[in-house]
């Protein structure tokens, strides 16, 4: 069974279907690839992904669980985690804060023992900061832990986003342009710690991204989607000569 599958899925705003009759099946550890000209449905199908919106159509089959239409938070501890086109990090929180609030889906403590900083919130506070450290490691934003987000630059900011998201303990990251904004030494320290989260976490991850060199350096099958639909599913070199793919990024017939 793969890890991801999505069969016949769709949405509607009003009387425009943004999405239609998209089947995706992406495997346990696969870095897999969405892309498409702007417009083409490409956040949208993430939004259904995480709860973001309902679908009017179709499954969503995460590890054979049905998550179609379920609230974002309940989508987050199945195992789906993302990161957004426009960073969203808590800015005026510390480096290390901001991963710790990704951990609240798997620490948890009674109210009263965060209330009364009883012994075993501190246990829990040092176990927070032990596994939230050895994710900012990965990063190389270890040594700025205890500065505030805003500071960062932008690649560091990026990169801060996705070990948020990875506290989380996904079985499924989603990335929206990862690499937007970013220089080409950026980009390519990038894919390297792509490649690096999944054989470390063993997770399967699923990149939107406009860089094509990026998308075929690094994504082992890819789905092109134009005006909400599938347009070309494959390697990244069968997709690369695919006379549609071509056309619809060129503006051909």
């Amino acid at each position: 069974m793969a890890l991801l599958e999505v069969s016949n899925l769709g949405i509607a705003f009003g009387g425009l279907q943004a999405v239609s009759q998209l089947d995706l099946k992406i495997e346990k550890g696969q870095l897999y690839g969405l892309i498409g000209p702007n417009g083409a449905g490409k956040t949208t199908v993430f939004n259904m992904l995480t709860g973001v919106y309902k679908p009017t159509e179709g499954d969503i089959i995460l590890d054979g669980k049905n998550i179609t239409g379920l609230p974002p938070a309940t989508i987050n501890q199945a195992g789906i985690a993302r990161t957004f086109q426009n960073i969203r990090l808590f800015n005026d929180l510390t480096v290390l804060d901001n991963v710790k609030v990704g951990l609240h889906n798997q620490v948890r403590y009674p109210m009263w023992t965060g209330v009364l900083r009883l012994p075993s919130f501190y246990t829990k506070e040092r176990e927070m900061n032990k596994q939230a450290m050895k994710l900012l490691k990965i990063f190389d934003l270890d040594k700025e832990a205890k500065l505030k987000a805003s500071s960062l630059p932008y690649g560091k900011q990026r990169k801060l986003e996705i070990a948020r998201a990875l506290a989380t303990n996904p079985k499924l990251l989603l990335l929206d342009e990862p690499a937007a904004g970013m220089n080409p030494n950026e980009t390519a320290e990038l894919m390297n710690t792509i490649k690096f989260v999944r054989d470390t976490f063993g997770i399967a991850v699923l990149l939107i991204e406009h860089d094509m060199n990026f998308v075929m350096g690094i994504c082992e099958y890819i789905t092109v989607l134009n005006y909400g639909r599938e347009l070309a599913q494959g390697t990244g070199d069968a997709v690369r000569n695919n006379p549609k793919v071509i056309a619809a990024y060129l503006g051909g017939d």
